[in-house]
């Protein structure tokens, strides 16, 4: 599955059952943790792109896996919880949360929160991309590999810049084709092959290591 990847921290079958096809169909990637330690160190593990956590979890409760997740990162957390008391939601606030839900919630209203947070977070035009020895800077249209300097096309330009954005993330054909072509060419076209062909090129003609990688019935991830 490809797209942002979030994961969803509650002790609740129902609630975990529906949110994954909720985040499925919406386009994300989803892994569940059914404790409080499981998930922080699921957490930990991958650093996902937003967490969804209750409040009430066994092991260790979900203010305690905020504050920690805090600690060692700035992960967008929603909270979510059974109680709707003012004191939970400050708590949870206070614990570095990023924005907060009461059960039961509307599926919608959720999925338009993690829109919202994700979009807060979309990196600025003006911000220098790292990948391994691989620097994009958004700004001048410079692409570095090392202390090589690459020259790319507009479309392989878009197309690395997609990549840097969402690093270690499979992308599908049919996300690549809209982001960076702004259609779907359809299942027959071989362009973002060739495409992606151009980009290895360029970018390990110092006999560098391959960093698009190809995911066979799935996309291309740009990963180490």
């Amino acid at each position: 599955m490809s797209g942002p990847r979030v994961l969803v921290i509650d002790d609740d079958e129902k609630i975990t059952t529906s949110l994954r096809r909720a985040l499925a169909y919406a386009g994300y990637s989803t892994e569940i943790a059914h404790d409080g330690v499981e998930g922080l160190s699921a957490a930990r593990d991958s650093w996902p792109d937003l967490v969804i956590l209750d409040i009430l979890l066994p092991g260790m409760n979900g203010l305690e896996v905020c504050r920690r997740l805090r600690e060692g990162g700035d992960v967008p957390i929603i909270m979510l919880t059974a109680k709707d008391d003012i004191s939970d939601r400050v708590a949870g606030l206070d614990m570095g949360a990023d924005d907060y839900l009461v059960k039961p919630f509307a599926v919608d209203e959720l999925l338009a929160r993690v829109r919202a947070l994700l979009r807060r977070r979309e990196p600025k035009d003006q911000q220098v991309l790292r990948f391994a020895d691989l620097t994009l800077d958004a700004a001048s249209r410079e692409v570095m590999r090392g202390e090589r300097s690459i020259e790319l096309s507009a479309k392989e330009y878009d197309l690395l810049l997609l990549f840097m954005r969402h690093p270690r993330q499979v992308l599908t054909r049919d996300l690549i084709f809209e982001r960076v072509w702004g259609y779907d060419f359809g299942g027959e076209s071989n362009v973002l092959d060739v495409y992606i062909g151009y980009l290895r090129n360029k970018l390990e003609a110092g006999s560098e290591k391959r960093l698009i990688h190809t995911i066979r019935g799935a996309g291309y991830v740009l990963r180490e």
